[in-house]
């Protein structure tokens, strides 16, 4: 019986790709460093700021003495002007609010700083569409480390095999299958499905009313 779903933020519930862009190659072009392509951004996000900012130096062959006045600028013209070019995907409201209809909870488990991952969610979904959202957090290690899903979990009270985990890189797939949940690859994010497949997913989804489907399998 499911009870509960975990979803990631960037790439899977949200479109961020394009002001997490806009925000890191304001913040190089500041440092007099040159500029990087979405499509290569694509690969770098997904394990927190801090590492990004460390994978944007090393892409544009910088070294680590830049890494705070880069860290700084994007941290906080981002953290300001969060919801820049950022949209829900197409699909994925109507999908939380049909598992919300069938007595599920949902949940965001994001790598992004805490406060600006609730300031997301807050923003893009109708409220009480989402039941928990937690992001980066003092004390708590970050995705891949499956820590912060065990704390969902306590938080909702159920067992892992009540709860589905959803997410669009291998470092979501090595999160959901690290909790020992079913793991749900989604194609409509920032990588691809051999990722999805190399790093452990049970399914892999191209439109968000497939976890509906999934959902209703596990309940019938």
């Amino acid at each position: 019986m499911i009870k509960a779903c975990i979803f990631d933020m960037d790439g899977t519930v949200a479109n961020t790709i394009n002001s997490i862009t806009y925000f890191a190659n304001n913040a190089l072009t500041k440092a007099g460093l040159p500029t990087i392509d979405t499509e290569v951004y694509k690969i770098l996000v997904g394990n927190g700021a801090k590492v990004l900012v460390e994978r944007m130096l090393d892409t544009v062959g910088a070294g680590r003495e830049y890494y705070d006045a880069v860290a700084d600028e994007y941290n906080s013209k981002y953290n300001a002007d969060f919801l820049y070019l950022t949209e829900p995907y197409e699909g994925i409201i109507d999908a939380m609010l049909k598992l919300k209809e069938m007595g599920i909870k949902v949940t965001i488990l994001s790598n992004k700083p805490h406060e600006t991952a609730l300031k997301v969610s807050d923003a893009l979904f109708p409220k009480g569409s989402v039941d928990i959202c937690y992001g980066a957090r003092e004390g708590i290690a970050l995705k891949p480390d499956p820590q912060g899903v065990y704390e969902l979990l306590d938080d909702l009270g159920i067992e892992k095999e009540e709860c589905l985990y959803i997410g669009d890189t291998g470092t979501d797939m090595k999160t959901g299958k690290g909790a020992g949940l079913y793991t749900i690859g989604v194609l409509w994010g920032f990588r691809g499905r051999e990722e999805l497949e190399n790093n452990g997913s049970d399914v892999i989804i191209s439109h968000p009313s497939e976890i509906i489907d999934i959902a209703t399998k596990f309940n019938s």
